[in-house]
């Protein structure tokens, strides 16, 4: 204590730091335990705000996809395993989903449609409570179709809520059961390049200083080639087949997809 007064003795913030300490003195005990409670109410407000509401809201976990690429079939099979005949859907479907893992995790399931005409609004609709994101590709037609996929990543990828909440992305290459499907990998580096190139093409939208405009972010990391590694989410590419190798009377090819699932 001695050697902090004689150093505050020579100090020129002496006199401010003796006036503090004598109106703290002379202020109503009262007063003073009213100012700590307000400022406890204000921090424990920050904190339910920015950090509980953040990490417990989004539970729902998206399946998106073009259309016919399997997804409310998938939505079928990961609820009741059985399989279902479907049709393009035109709204939401949702339903509680119990993962596959020792803590008996539950998240909403929901299937957004395919139609590039109603995409956009529930993508809108529901992108703020995504735990997940579960990007259906019809991997059997994936060759005619890479470029449409590519831009409904682009725009899933580059949505400024999307990517400061990081959903984790899981993209299931479904129709495994079909000869000609195309695999993971390659799945995964087709679009990389593809993505690439629409960050090019696109770049020159992206003029703001922060590189965001309109609500997009720029795409991975500049000066770079695209990779997903670069991404602010968690990646992960799972080969599955909704119809199963036996079609409508055996079981759906899901073991990657539900692994990926218990993870989250």
């Amino acid at each position: 204590m001695e050697d902090y007064t004689g150093f505050m003795a020579g100090s020129p913030f002496e006199p401010y730091i003796e006036s503090l300490r004598q109106q703290l003195e002379e202020q109503d005990p009262v007063f003073l335990i009213g100012v700590i409670v307000a400022l406890a109410v204000v921090v424990i407000t920050f904190f339910l705000k920015y950090f509980l509401t953040s990490k417990t809201v989004r539970t729902s976990v998206l399946l998106v996809g073009l259309c016919d690429s399997g997804k409310t079939l998938l939505f079928s099979r990961l609820l009741s395993g059985k399989f279902k005949r479907t049709q393009t859907s035109i709204t939401d479907s949702s339903a509680p989903y119990k993962a596959k893992n020792d803590r008996g995790s539950t998240w909403t399931l929901i299937d957004l449609p395919g139609h590039d005409s109603l995409r956009p609004q529930y993508l809108e609709k529901f992108k703020s409570a995504a735990r997940a994101i579960v990007f259906v590709v019809d991997s059997a037609i994936f060759q005619k179709e890479v470029r449409d996929v590519a831009e409904f990543l682009y725009v899933l990828l580059t949505d400024a809520v999307i990517t400061r909440n990081a959903p984790a992305l899981v993209v299931a290459c479904n129709k495994q059961d079909i000869t000609m499907a195309k695999s993971a990998k390659l799945i995964q580096q087709q679009l990389e390049k593809e993505l690439n190139t629409l960050r090019v093409t696109r770049s020159a939208v992206l003029s703001s200083q922060d590189g965001s405009v309109g609500g997009s972010m720029y795409l991975g990391k500049k000066g770079k080639d695209f990779e997903f590694s670069q991404l602010p989410m968690k990646v992960e590419f799972a080969e599955c087949s909704a119809r199963g190798s036996k079609g409508e009377d055996g079981d759906a090819d899901m073991e990657m997809l539900e692994k990926a699932l218990a993870k989250l």
